[in-house]
């Protein structure tokens, strides 16, 4: 019988790694199936983008696979029973369940509305294609892409990465809106001296209001009130005041953080259920620094490497490689023409040099199709050779050679 594999999840982590295990493992001794809830990539790295205007491409998840063997199933996961090692799974014709021997778990997350008033009825997220595209239509009914001012208004709340590249995609992309943001703290606050004061003067360029030190205490349909009592009109609200994992992992019984992210070992195994690894936003991972890494694109690359070498490893009897396990850099996105790239230390804090405009944008962009070619051709530049299942996998002992230095670039 062929050992069972299933990936939960087909975003840059979950794709990735499917594809992989596919090229590296015998196709007479496994059988891997990939469980997404659409039938296309999305790309998450550029969903602001996508809902300002552009044309953000989406391949079709078959055309990803083709030729691999694995097999996609489009439905979505409602739960997993880690004792009977199955998985259930709703879709047009309602679902089942589907048994497994190795589960990799990487479902990702989605924005977080932290119990807001009326964030969840009123505020638009681009934490996924559906909800971006939802936004992008409210944008075109607003127009904005003539001169600046005298059209609508857009509240853009959050200033992590994700609210600074929104803010400043819609603002450059629909000049005759207004933009504002909202920052919880000092705009730009992961940054150094320089970044930040680089972003403030892309704002001002943009003509981005920016209300710092404020909490958003409830969202209406036509405007966002702070606890101070400032009141903001806004004809379109987007939220991107953080990301939540889904409860899945939970419910099964996983041990799993407060925040339900699936607390792994170095090689992104589940510390409760050997035959579980976690991977991407998913995944509860410590760094080589000591540090738990982020929720990112590119901590998903180095946790699905790592995943990738463990799950090859124990299923063939080979050596286990340590991927290194770092976070390296923030890039930033300031509209098409400028951007931040902001390195890191190793305990996470901004290095006092970066660099700006047209050449970190460009670095930006080469970032997001790296990815995306990436997770297009998962199986590019790896051996051709597919090993072999031992008879009998030891899932308790192992052996670890070298660690990998660059796994994981692809994502940046």
């Amino acid at each position: 019988m062929k050992h069972r594999i299933i990936v939960l999840g087909a975003g840059y982590a979950g794709a990735y790694v499917a594809g992989n295990l596919a090229r590296r493992l015998s196709p007479a001794d496994t059988e891997i199936t990939v469980v997404n809830a659409v039938p296309d990539f999305v790309q998450r790295l550029r969903l602001n983008q996508l809902a300002a205007g552009r044309d953000i491409e989406a391949p079709q998840l078959a055309d990803v696979f083709a030729g691999t063997g694995i097999r996609l199933r489009v439905a979505r996961v409602t739960a997993v029973d880690p004792a009977r090692q199955v998985v259930a799974v709703a879709d047009a014709d309602d679902g089942g369940e589907l048994g497994y021997d190795t589960l990799v778990y990487a479902l990702g997350s989605h924005g977080a509305d932290h119990r807001v008033a009326g964030a969840a009825e009123h505020a638009f997220d681009v934490a996924a294609r559906p909800s971006a595209l939802r936004l992008r239509e409210r944008l075109d009914s607003l127009g904005g892409r003539g001169r600046r001012g005298g059209g609508g208004s857009v509240v853009v709340v959050g200033d992590g990465l994700t609210g600074i590249e929104s803010a400043t995609e819609i603002a450059e992309s629909r000049p005759g809106l207004s933009v504002a943001l909202v920052a919880r703290g000092e705009l730009g606050a992961r940054l150094s001296a320089g970044a930040r004061a680089h972003l403030r003067r892309a704002c001002d360029r943009l003509g981005i209001t920016v209300l710092e030190h404020a909490t958003v205490e409830a969202v209406e349909a036509a405007r966002v009130l702070c606890a101070d009592g400032t009141t903001l009109a806004s004809d379109a609200t987007v939220w991107t005041a953080g990301f939540v994992v889904d409860p899945i992992a939970a419910a099964a019984g996983l041990e799993v953080t407060e925040n339900g992210r699936i607390v792994v070992d170095r090689t992104m195994r589940s510390v409760s259920h050997p035959n579980v690894y976690a991977v991407g936003d998913s995944v509860y991972a410590v760094g080589d620094n000591g540090r738990p890494l982020p929720m990112s694109c590119g901590s998903a690359g180095y946790t699905g490497r790592q995943a990738i070498e463990a799950i090859v490893g124990r299923l063939t009897g080979r050596k286990i490689a340590n991927v290194k396990l770092v976070y390296l850099y923030n890039a930033i996105s300031l509209g098409r023409r400028d951007g931040i790239w902001q390195s890191v230390d190793d305990q996470g804090q901004p290095k006092p040099k970066y660099m700006g405009g047209r050449k970190a944008a460009r670095i930006k962009a080469a970032i997001e199709k790296g990815a995306l070619w990436g997770t297009s051709h998962p199986t590019f530049g790896l051996p051709k050779r597919k090993h072999p299942l031992v008879a009998a996998p030891d899932l308790a002992v192992e052996k670890t050679a070298r660690p990998l230095e660059n796994a994981g670039a692809t994502y940046g």
